[in-house]
């Protein structure tokens, strides 16, 4: 499995742990501790090759991240929406959350990588045009927190 795919496998569990967060209100250390187990169980069995390969690594401090950071995440973002951040869908808040702690916190990461994962996750998870929200979103948040990178000449 490539490093690109490990590390999408981590935010998506990332992205199903603030799922989880916002809709039955677990604990942020009991979802984290059930994220990134060893060997990940479906069904009481356990998955093997590709599915069960993931970056752990960063799933975990991208959890600590967005979890520790949630309410200043949701600030930061927050003049970039056209809504109130209580419209906002599930699957879309959290994919904000973690794109903008990516955008803070990941300077390794490209911002256009950042927003790309954002918007693929999106697309799978999504309501039906909240990729294009995501991305617009997203879209402007690079700028605020990336200047030097986004102002680059292509």
């Amino acid at each position: 499995m490539s490093a690109a795919k490990a590390r999408r496998g981590a935010r998506e569990r990332v992205l199903l742990g603030l799922y989880e967060r916002q809709l039955a209100g677990n604990s942020d250390d009991t979802i984290g501790a059930d994220l990134f187990e060893p060997v990940p169980v479906v069904r009481g069995e356990p998955l093997h090759g590709e599915a069960a390969a993931l970056d752990v690594e960063y799933g975990r401090a991208l959890w600590r991240g967005v979890s520790t950071e949630y309410h200043a995440l949701l600030r930061a973002f927050e003049p970039c929406i056209d809504r109130k951040l209580s419209a906002l869908a599930p699957i879309e808040r959290a994919l904000l959350v973690i794109g903008t702690w990516e955008l803070t916190h990941r300077l390794d990461i490209p911002y256009r990588v950042v927003i790309d994962e954002a918007v693929e996750l999106a697309k799978q998870y999504g309501g039906t045009d909240g990729h294009k929200f995501v991305n617009g979103v997203l879209d402007r948040m690079a700028p605020m927190l990336r200047e030097a990178e986004v102002n680059v000449p292509r």
